[in-house]
């Protein structure tokens, strides 16, 4: 690479963010998080609305565009990144620390790579804060009545000398490990389940057939907001939104946070996936966080 090359990379890179004064942050192991999270599931496409939202969301997320949106976060004083940990997100993240992004990355397992064992040592040298085993996969262990073999996965984990994690839509899960006193660090708790089977969405939403996209049932969100409460374990709550359903207006917005900040415990956060390409969606999720939830938690 010539020097003018470098140069003219450097004048595209993201600056190194100067973080916003006194938002919320609250201990994560070692760490200290921002109390509100970037989500990853926008970047990766996956927007549980329909097909074509996610292949909106695949267009518009360049390598520029998700590193704009990350050094906008860093800026907004939102200093974590919850992800996918497929080879794609680990190249993008290497790129943004290259060029002096210094946002912490919490990493999800990609449950569709054969080899997870290998994987989990993979992402560990990326330097994340902590790694969690995908709610998709423990669901899926659940329903196969197979939950016991999350524990192998979850113990490799522990022996990168990493934070461990378990996420899943299902309260019930929780529930589960709790009695067992796993060694688990904190949850990665869904509003929403996602992982019901196709005919008993079908019946929630009174249709015979699947509606569009994934079905949010609103009971799901009081079932599961009271498991956040009742675990004495941290808690990254996500879907809060219900994948953009909330969005209507900042008022409903507000109230789905506010809602969330009446069980969650002083420790926990909220991730939430953002698709800044109609609006600036870092400002607006800063300020509505900060009115749904109130000044920064002391420690």
């Amino acid at each position: 690479m010539t020097n003018l090359t470098r140069r003219q990379l450097m004048a595209v890179a993201p600056a190194a963010p100067a973080p916003a004064a006194g938002f919320p942050l609250v201990p994560f192991g070692p760490h200290r998080v921002s109390r509100l999270i970037v989500g990853g599931n926008p970047i990766s496409g996956n927007s549980h609305v329909s097909d074509e939202l996610s292949r909106e969301m695949m267009d518009y997320f360049s390598a520029a565009n998700v590193k704009r949106l990350l050094a906008d976060c860093e800026r907004a004083g939102i200093n974590t990144w919850q992800s996918r940990g497929d080879r794609h997100i680990q190249r993008l993240l290497r790129e943004y620390r290259n060029e002096g992004g210094r946002i912490q990355w919490i990493a999800q397992t990609a449950s569709e790579l054969a080899d997870i064992p290998r994987h989990i040592q993979d992402l560990a040298a990326q330097k994340p804060i902590a790694i969690y085993l995908h709610g998709a996969m423990t669901d899926r262990l659940w329903a196969a009545g197979r939950i016991a073999e999350a524990r192998e996965t979850l113990r490799r984990i522990r022996d990168t000398g990493l934070r461990v994690g378990l996420a899943t839509h299902l309260p019930e899960v929780i529930d589960w490990v709790e009695e067992r006193g796993w060694d688990v660090d904190f949850y990665l708790t869904s509003l929403y389940n996602l992982s019901r089977p196709k005919q008993d969405a079908a019946r929630l939403a009174g249709h015979g057939v699947r509606p569009p996209g994934s079905h949010f049932y609103d009971p799901d969100r009081e079932a599961m907001l009271r498991r956040v409460a009742r675990t004495s374990r941290q808690c990254l709550i996500f879907k809060v939104y219900g994948a953009s359903r909330l969005c209507s207006t900042p008022a409903d917005m507000r109230d789905a946070l506010r809602l969330v900040a009446a069980s969650a415990k002083p420790h926990d956060a909220v991730i939430v996936g953002m698709f800044p390409k109609h609006k600036d969606q870092v400002t607006e999720n800063r300020r509505l966080f900060l009115e749904a939830f109130g000044a920064p938690v002391r420690t």
